[in-house]
């Protein structure tokens, strides 16, 4: 079986960019992770995770590409969880995120679960949208009163707190 999945670059402008994959359902989210950097125009010099996602896109557990942590804890790594162990049609959502500092964003919905093809080789790029920004997008950021707070408004607001 093979998964397909549409990934989004999550962004706030009029231009869709988007990418449609197909994969094995038993590849590792590792495997996930390269096809989308490859498909992307990244070149593989930055940290990744994916989050599993609800409906309304709310950022879950993450899965991360290396154990950042302490030793002992329990987390998901991408090169031990295959695919089909996260997504299923029920729970069909990830969020993907790329380079830590620039935080390129992805949403990620399974769109249909397929019979292999035989003479194709997986994973798949099967359809590509838009061309990438040479930049990641701003990310807003929401406070505790329900306030949309954009980057720079973060930083000023950090820079200004008064500790003493």
């Amino acid at each position: 079986m093979i998964y397909r999945f549409r990934i989004i670059l999550d962004n706030d402008t009029e231009d869709d960019i988007f990418r449609d994959i197909e994969i094995t359902k038993n590849s590792t989210l590792e495997d996930f992770h390269k096809s989308i950097f490859n498909s992307f125009g990244f070149n593989n010099n930055e940290i990744a995770s994916f989050y599993l996602s609800d409906n309304e896109w709310a950022q879950g557990e993450e899965i991360s590409l290396f154990n950042f942590g302490d030793e002992n804890e329990k987390k998901k790594l991408m090169s031990k969880t295959s695919i089909d162990e996260v997504v299923t049609i029920e729970n069909n959502k990830l969020i993907y995120i790329y380079d830590f500092l620039n935080m390129w964003t992805f949403l990620i919905e399974l769109i249909e679960i397929a019979e292999e093809v035989n003479e194709v080789s997986y994973p798949n790029i099967i359809f590509s949208k838009g061309d990438m920004p040479e930049k990641a997008p701003e990310r807003k950021f929401e406070s505790d009163k329900d306030e949309i707070v954009d980057d720079e408004d973060f930083e000023n607001y950090n820079e200004e707190q008064d500790y003493y």
